[in-house]
Parts: C-alpha cells; structure tokens; sequence
C-alpha cells in the first residue's frame, strides 16, 4: 500500500489514537508498523483477532500490559554467558508478573476456547513462577539484595553489623570521654570508606592513628584511631565477601534464566502482539466500532459509516455502496458539504478493515480487498518544483492512470479543478472513462455538470449528492446515491440578501436546458427525501408491528398455561368430589342396611334427612342453584358486554366478553382464563355505582364500574400465612393485569423475611410480570415490592 495513500486518508492519526491506548512502550511500537494488509486470509486472521479481544473486554474489562520490559539485550547477554545485573533481573520478573496476569485473564475453566483465535496465544505463556519467586526472594529493589538470598549472605551481614556496632561503640566512648577536647566536632564521620573522628590539626599528636583526609582550611584532619583499625580492617573484608556472594547469587539467578531463554523470549513476543491485538480492540469499543464483512469481488457496502477523526457527538453517519451494481460513483454538491468527507471515510475504512481494525458503522457493513488504494485529495500546489494547483494534481493523476488496475481503488476529490471548466470537465469525463473500462472501482467528487450528465447516461456509473437545507443554508452532511447535486448558488445568494433583480439577470444568462436540467435534479431530490423518510417509518411500523405480536404470543403463552393450570385443577376436584359421594354413598348404604336388619325406622328417617342435607349442600357448592335456591333465569337480552356475572357451575365471577348467540352461549372472561358459557348458568351481579351532580348535569346518572375501575393499586398482605397472602396475591394479580394496570404495590412488611421471599419467588415465576423491586424510599422500602407487568 503506498504511503501517499496512507498519508492524504489520515491513516497515520487513527495509528496514532490506537498507540495512545496500548500498555507498553514495546506494544506503542508495535502498533507503528502497523500497514494494511493485501490478502484476505490474513485480514480475516486479524479481523477475528481485534473480535476475539473485544468480546473479552465486555466480559472481563480491558488486559493491561504495563511492565512488560524490553528484555531483548538481556537474553543476547544470556547467549554469551554473560551474568545480568540486578536491574535486567528485576525486567524478567516484570515481565513474569505480567506473563502470570495475561494467563489468567485468557484462562476460562468452563469453556477452555473462550478467548477464540487467541486461545492458542495465552496458552502458549509460561509464567516460570518458580524463577519468579527466586527473583522476588533474592532482589528487593535495583539497590539492595535480600538477606534471604543465600545463607552465606545473611551470616556476613550478621557479621558486618556486628563489627559495625562495635566501630561505633568504641568510637562513641572516644569521643564522649578521653579525647572529646581534642576533636573539632563531637561526630564519627567516614573517609575512603573507613570510620574517622575530625580532630583538630594543633592536637594530632594527641589522637594517634591513620589520617585519611582534611578539610579546605586545614584546621581539621580526619584520623582512623589506632583502636578501630583493625576493625574497620575487618568490616572492610566482610564488605569485599559480600559483594563476592552476590556475584554468585547474581550467577545464579542468571544460569537460571538462561535456561528459560526460550520461554522467555516467547512470552514477551506474545506479550507484545496481545498488547497490539487489545489496542486495537480498545480503538474499537471507544469508537463503537464493528467488524466489516469482507470480500474478493470489489463490493463495498458502507451502512451508518462514522469517519472517526471526527466529533463523536455532530458527526452524521452516512451509507456508501459502490462495485455491486456501479463501479464508478459521482459525488457533487456544495462546499462543506460532505463531498471530502464521504470520499475519505471509504478510502479510510477501507485501509483500517484491510489492517485488520473495525470500523465506526453498523453491523453488517461490507468492504472489498483491494492491493492498492490510490488517493488525490487536497491541494497539491507546490512552490519548490514550480507546479500550480492543477500541474499537481495531474501529476498524481498520472501516475495513478500508470498503476491502477481492477483491484484498485480510486478516489478523486474535484477531479480536474483549478482549470478552464470547459477543458476540466472533458478531462474529467476522459479520465473517469478510462478507468470505468478497466473496472477500476472509482469515486470521484466534482462541481462540473457535464460530469453529472455523463453519470446520467454512462451504465455501471451512479450519481450522489451532499443533501444542502435552502432554508437554514447549511448542509445536512447526508449522502444521497441514486441523485445528482443541485446547484444552489442562486438559493444561497438570496438567503444571504443578493438583490432580487441581480439574481433574475443572472437566471436569464443560463441555457434554458441547463435551468430545467437542475429542475429535474431538484425534483429527484426531493423524491428521494420522501422516499427515505417513507422508509423510515415503515421500518418504525415494521419494529412496533413485531413488537406487538411478540407481546401477544407471550400473552397467549400465559393464558394457555392457566387455563391448562385450571382445568387440571378443576378435573382433580371433580375427581374429589366424585371420590367423597362414592364414599359418602356407600357408607349411608351400609347403614340403611343395618338399620333396616334392626328395624329402626327413626335412625333411618334421620339418616335420611343428613343425606338431603348433603346433598342440597354439594348442589350449592356446585352454583347449579343461588342462595335461595332457585334457578338463576336471565334473557339473552339482560346481558351486555362488560357485566359483571357469576358463572354458577364454576363458583367463579367473571366479566361477559361477548353477547350470547341464537343457542344462549357467550364468552365470559375469568382472570385470564377466557370460556363459552350458557346464559342458564350465568348470574348477573350487580355492580357499584356512582353517582354525583356533575354526573346528573350530563343526563348520566349512573356508571357501572368494571374491573379497570374497581382495582386497586395495592394489595395488603400484611397478617396472613404464606398460603394465604400467595392465593389471594395470585388473584389480585390476574385481576390487575387484565386491567391493564403498568405496575402494583405489594405491602409484606418486613418482619422475618419470609413472606417477602414467598411474594418474590411468585413474581420470579409469573410469566405476565416484566420486573420487580424492593420498594425505594417513600414507598415503604423492605416492607414493600413493586412488580410491574409486560
């Protein structure tokens, strides 16, 4: 891929964005050699890995690198048997730590693939956490080496502080007692690494020992008393065997290392391509972007495409589609109108999909592979070789006539510009020609309408256009395909107060052809306009339609449930009840039986008299009959849609959903379970009313109150058993849903928890209820759940 490209599409600033979000130095520089790549395997191998890193993001946040260390010299020096010092140590270790945080973040014991195409990276890490420890054991910072390194270290140390304590103790004596008067300042100093006291210079005669330095003035000299010579000798020895035996725990920390040269080469190479690989999923979640899909065949397919340099708020996402059905793409409009704009996001996409990166747009966006991107965007005007705008310009235009081919790309910004218009548009025809025979995917922005006209009647060229708003006189940044750029010259000159007549003068000095040319072109525009919004609210009607019918079908999924729920539960009574008058039928036989044998005709009229009880008992339980025991009788006509009614047969109330048909039959709805009835075994209730002077005024003097009314907010379960609040709040529920109530308010208190539990678990299990929470503040806290409906 050619550098100019890179360069005049700001390939070079996205590289500069993803190096400002990678952990290491190491990671920062291998992001700089960062190119597109030019065969599809390749790009789809690094597309899938920018996806991987960014699906473990999401799941598990980002992986930092930091501490990775270049330890490259380090292993050269290990190859020559070289002995590393304490810094390069403590860069081995950073670089294991590291090594040891990437191998757990990539490790998932559920699902041993669960980082994808990097499952095999994280794998191959090996965090020697041996070698580590030994690292941690023997160093603590780039100055000190642990006592804990070897035993011989820790017995010298022991030595040395011995012998040290014992330099300053005999020394404290000599300058608190015998020769504090000789002494210039009542202190122990160190020369050449040799404990001194300053005497005075006129008193040196007095203080016998080895002088080992004096001050500028030369009033002071610095003596080793004769009696700490030796010691001092001592603690100097017991210095040279320590740096010795650090030599040889150095060497061995070092021998260790080599040894894992291997390893440890692997690792900060894998390392720094997870860093480059995570960067660039980084640049992806920031800028909301997703992986293009890719293809051989020349097809691009921008949908919603954001250039990403700039503003994330104001910038206006834009659809481009070029090499399915046109191979050639004519942008025209206003300045600042997004012409430039549109070029480079294609040119930009196609470079950053080709590096392996996603791209700003949604999902689904398509780019093609292309072996060369060629760009002529800007003002090439150059002073040093003498060339004017439009000699430079066509100096890159030919050179890129001389090199591209049909897996090319092509991108013009005002083709031919800075020339006699009539001469620039036959150049740019030409040009535009030339490169459409040769399958050349080309976009090219213009101002000429001579280029406009040839897009109109060339096949496999298409034209576009920058959507310009008259009325506020500024671009709305909105690609258009399918229609050529109208001029808005005139448009633009009135708004800003060009008188009229001067505007009318110039209208007269164009070609009646030209002026019914930019007229059709105004008509296409606004057609399309319409066409677009027309497609935007059948897509909203499209979503609202889906929507609804998902919420149905959950609807009709809840219902079915209940009434199976209910007709179970209706067959296992009736088996009950059919079980209980077996029983109750057989033991009354039984007895009729032995009180005929005996002869007692009281017992049996009172046995009797238990059996009609219980049977006029079963009838009323089964409603076949009202409280004072007469048929329910109403006429088709008594019933209307919405009454309130008692299904007898059931026990059950129940709303009248339909009106009954020419056999007596109707739907009634009973909770959410919704069945066909006969009007013999429905009984009317009488609703409550109400009534007021507003209401007389409008001649109504009465309103039946339906469920939607009568329904409360709240239901209080405060009191009751588990058992109890759970029947009742299952009723209350059916009733609130099927009035269309938005949420309910469950009052449980808070006491042991337990009734709390009870409700939840009920919610959680309830098809029909969307959510539910404990209550905030002000609305009863613990105490209360607030449950609201689908």
């Amino acid at each position: 891929m050619n550098n100019k490209a890179l360069h005049t599409l700001e390939f070079d600033k996205i590289i500069d964005i993803i190096v400002s979000l990678a952990s290491s130095d190491l990671g920062k520089e291998r992001v700089r050699e960062l190119v597109p790549f030019t065969n599809i395997d390749d790009i789809r191998t690094a597309q899938q890995q920018t996806s991987d890193a960014l699906s473990l993001i999401w799941k598990k946040s980002s992986l930092s690198f930091s501490g990775i260390k270049d330890i490259y010299p380090s292993l050269k020096r290990l190859e020559l048997g070289s002995v590393l010092g304490i810094g390069e140590l403590l860069a081995i270790s950073s670089l294991l730590n590291v090594t040891l945080r990437a191998k757990n973040y990539g490790y998932n014991s559920e699902d041993e693939n669960a980082a994808g195409s990097l499952t095999d990276m994280f794998a191959s890490l090996e965090p020697c956490s041996v070698f580590n420890n030994e690292i941690k054991k023997c160093i603590i910072s780039e100055e000190e080496i642990s006592d804990e390194a070897s035993p011989a270290l820790k017995s010298l140390r022991r030595q040395m502080k011995i012998t040290n304590d014992r330099i300053h103790s005999d020394l404290t004596a000599m300058v608190s007692g015998s020769v504090r008067s000789y002494l210039q300042d009542a202190v122990i100093t160190m020369r050449n690494g040799r404990y001194c006291i300053p005497v005075k210079q006129e008193y040196r005669a007095q203080v016998p020992g080895m002088i080992h330095d004096q001050s500028s003035s030369g009033s002071t000299i610095f003596v080793e008393p004769m009696a700490i010579v030796k010691l001092n000798n001592d603690l100097k020895e017991l210095y040279i065997r320590e740096q010795e035996e650090i030599e040889v725990i150095l060497a061995n920390l070092s021998e260790q290392a080599g040894e894992l040269a291997d390893a440890l080469q692997n690792n900060l190479s894998t390392l720094i391509e997870l860093d480059f690989i995570f960067a660039k999923a980084n640049f992806s979640k920031k800028y909301k972007c997703c992986e293009p899909v890719f293809n051989e065949d020349g097809i691009i397919d921008i949908k919603q495409g954001r250039h990403p340099l700039l503003n994330t708020e104001k910038v206006v996402p834009i659809d481009i589609n070029l090499g399915n059905t046109f191979d050639l793409l004519v942008v025209t409009g206003p300045n600042t109108g997004g012409k430039t704009v549109s070029l480079k996001t294609v040119g930009l996409f196609t470079l950053m999909g080709q590096a392996g990166l996603h791209i700003p747009a949604s999902s689904g966006s398509k780019l093609s592979v292309f072996t060369e991107v060629y760009a002529d965007i800007g003002d090439e005007q150059s002073i040093e070789q003498s060339l004017s705008t439009f000699s430079s310009h066509m100096k890159n235009i030919i050179n890129i006539l001389e090199h591209a081919d049909e897996h090319s790309l092509v991108l013009f910004d005002e083709l031919c510009a800075g020339t006699d218009p009539t001469e620039g548009a036959a150049l740019a025809i030409s040009i535009l020609s030339f490169l459409h025979n040769m399958k050349v995917r080309t976009m090219a922005t213009t101002h000429y309408s001579e280029i406009k006209l040839f897009a109109l009647s060339g096949e496999g060229i298409e034209n576009a256009c920058c959507e310009f708003d008259v009325n506020t006189l500024s671009p709305t940044y909105k690609l258009l395909i399918g229609v050529p750029g109208k001029s808005n010259a005139f448009a633009i000159s009135g708004k800003l107060g060009l008188p009229d007549y001067i505007i009318e003068d110039a209208k007269n000095r164009i070609d009646k052809n030209d002026i019914a040319f930019e007229d059709i072109i105004s008509e296409l525009e606004l057609g399309k306009r319409k066409l677009d919004n027309d497609r935007e609210e059948m897509a909203i009607l499209k979503n609202e339609l889906e929507a609804l019918k998902k919420q149905l079908d959950n609807e009709r999924e809840v219902l079915n449930d209940r009434r199976e729920g209910i007709v179970n539960k209706a067959k296992e009574e009736a088996q009950e009840i059919l079980q209980n008058a077996k029983d109750f039928a057989d033991e009354s036989i039984r007895k009729m039986n032995n009180m005929v044998k005996k002869g007692a005709s009281g017992d049996m009229e009172n046995e009797r008299h238990k059996i009609r009880e219980k049977l006029n008992a079963n009838q009323v339980k089964k409603g076949i009959k009202d409280k004072s025991g007469k048929t329910a009788k109403h006429s088709a006509k008594d019933f209307h849609i919405g009454d309130k009614v008692k299904v007898l047969n059931m026990g059950t109330e129940g709303t009248v959903s339909t009106l009954p048909n020419e056999k007596g039959d109707l739907f009634v709805q009973m909770g959410i379970l919704r069945s066909q009835v006969n009007i013999r075994n429905l009984e009317i209730i009488d609703e409550p009313t109400i009534t007021s002077d507003r209401l007389t005024k409008t001649n109504t003097g009465k309103i039946k109150m339906n469920k939607s009314f009568s329904i409360s907010t709240e239901i209080n379960l405060i009191g009751m058993t588990v058992d109890e609040a759970i029947a009742n709040l299952d009723k209350y529920l059916d009733d609130a849903y099927l009035s269309h109530l938005p949420s309910v308010r469950i009052v449980h208190g808070k006491g042991t928890g337990t009734l709390r539990a009870a409700v939840q678990n009920h919610l959680k299990h309830c098809k029909y209820v969307k959510s539910y929470r404990a209550g905030t503040f002000g609305e009863g806290e613990a105490g209360v759940t607030i449950a609201e409906f689908k």
